[in-house]
């Protein structure tokens, strides 16, 4: 057990999930590298070269020198940009190559966490995130981790970990961020209330209420007359959220309630992830 209990979900969500990726990909024929995920513009072999790339930063690393193809549709600001560094430079990595560098990537990055004496607000800077806690930092990781571990798995069509360690930190970042996404970014009216009622392995229902002056707050307890209520299941919820699936493609999965303007502003500013 760590000495920094803090810490250790953390830890343990992404020693979870960085190991099923490892798993998932270690038997791929070379052809199956090639498969597109659900984050858009990567295949099999982006995604994991984003997860190398971010980890061995976070060992210290340099990051490579290389300049990036003009034609990448997917590359559209600084930090889709900064991101694509690290998975450009590994586009003709063969399938040994890839599963070589993750595999001592992750025994390097397991033996820097087990000696890692930091203490949980020690500040980290992130070239994407800026200054944040060593807690928020490695909570920021299992996260990503548990993202791209599902991008892998769909494209691969082997479901698993929808209730993971990892998979509980992403709701719970995901309900965390729901009031930035209803009050700010898709503006709902001032005294008035979102509900989220989602089913599943990861079961929940949140209502979020936007106050006289336009701050957002989010509970367990459920509203009278909401001005709109989403009803889906945790892995489409996910999806969304991530920015992996939009409306249409989640219509067969997805009830909306409520007043078109503000469900489809809402809908439209869903995603919280870069």
């Amino acid at each position: 057990m760590s000495e920094r209990p803090s810490l250790q979900p953390s830890i343990d969500a992404w020693t979870q999930s960085i190991e099923a990726i490892s798993e998932l990909v270690s038997p791929l024929a070379e052809g199956e590298w090639n498969r597109r995920t659900e984050c858009p513009g990567w295949s099999v072999r982006d995604v994991v070269s984003h997860v190398i790339g971010l980890e061995t930063e976070a060992l210290g690393d340099p990051r490579p020198i290389h300049s990036l193809p003009r034609d990448l549709y997917h590359v559209t600001d600084e930090t889709s940009r900064y991101m694509e560094v690290q998975v450009d430079v590994r586009r003709h990595h063969t399938g040994p190559e890839m599963t070589g560098e993750l595999e001592y990537t992750i025994i390097r990055r397991c033996r820097q966490l087990r000696n890692d004496k930091r203490s949980p607000d020690h500040t980290v800077n992130s070239p994407v995130f800026g200054q944040m806690t060593l807690e928020e930092f490695l909570r920021r990781r299992a996260f990503d981790l548990w993202v791209h571990e599902q991008d892998i798995r769909r494209a691969l069509d082997k479901p698993g970990n929808l209730d993971s360690a990892g998979a509980e930190i992403a709701r719970d970042t995901m309900i965390e961020a729901l009031p930035h996404v209803i009050a700010k970014k898709a503006a709902v009216p001032p005294r008035s209330a979102v509900v989220f009622d989602i089913g599943g392995p990861l079961e929940f229902l949140r209502t979020v209420r936007v106050d006289e002056v336009g701050w957002g707050s989010v509970s367990s307890s459920p509203s009278l007359g909401p001005i709109a209520t989403f009803t889906t299941d945790w892995e489409t919820y996910a999806r969304m959220a991530c920015g992996r699936m939009r409306r249409r493609r989640a219509a067969d999965r997805l009830k909306v309630e409520g007043e078109p303007d503000v469900t489809d502003r809402i809908l439209a500013n869903f995603s919280i992830t870069p």
